[in-house]
């Protein structure tokens, strides 16, 4: 007999030239911040909650704004008898694809080139036959220029691929969050010497422009 398993899957991470996570769950989902479909709040790869654009201080919570709300009094409750635990779920680790940052963005640009919606493309392709709940494009950028313009820059990197997904492929734009690192996370480290703006270490920064896709969302097997 066959049996239909739903099972968690995490697909994309596409790095993007230039190019979630939580467990916790909630009774009701926090007003203020995006949800992962679960009942808990989105979070990135590293664990920062996603914030709707509608967001002010006034609905942080201690999960996600600890430094905006008093620590939570901690009650002591009497223990319930304990039950027989569940057997574990098992847990995909996320799929990274990396694609080179010129293949998808000029240098010091944010317009998506032809090999960069085709990537998107072969990204949207692999969605069919997957419930998804979110869809998280985080832009990053090399080190050259300023902190301040390059933040810029990676949230313009991480906007077009949002725009591509929502005007050309038809997904809906509340299910893509876009966020802006900047020059944080570097891929090459400290592997490219010099701060001076050559054309040999704009080539060797090459793999720090880009914008990470991440999707979260459960795809139907037969086992």
């Amino acid at each position: 007999m066959k049996n239909i398993v739903a099972k968690r899957l995490l697909l994309g991470a596409i790095v993007l030239p230039m190019m979630f996570s939580g467990t916790a769950m909630a009774d009701e989902q926090p007003e203020g911040y995006a949800s992962d479909g679960r009942g808990g709040v989105a979070k990135d790869s590293s664990g920062d909650c996603w914030r709707a654009g509608y967001w002010t201080p006034a609905m942080a919570t201690y999960e996600c704004d600890p430094d905006l709300v008093p620590k939570p009094v901690r009650q002591v409750e009497t223990p319930a008898p304990v039950a027989a635990a569940p057997a574990p779920a098992p847990v995909t680790e996320p799929e990274k694809v990396s694609l080179s940052a010129d293949e998808l963005f000029d240098f010091n640009k944010a317009t998506l080139k032809p090999g960069g919606k085709q990537a998107l493309d072969d990204l949207v392709d692999k969605l069919k036959g997957v419930k998804y709940d979110t869809i998280v494009a985080i832009g990053y950028a090399d080190r050259i220029g300023s902190d301040a313009y390059n933040k810029k820059l990676s949230l313009r990197r991480a906007e077009a691929v949002k725009a591509y997904l929502v005007k050309q492929k038809g997904i809906a734009a509340d299910r893509v969050f876009t966020d802006g690192k900047g020059e944080a996370n570097p891929v090459t480290g400290d592997s490219c010497k010099g701060n001076k703006k050559t054309k040999t270490l704009i080539e060797c920064l090459q793999p720090d422009r880009r914008v990470e896709v991440e999707v979260a969302g459960t795809r139907e097997t037969v086992q």
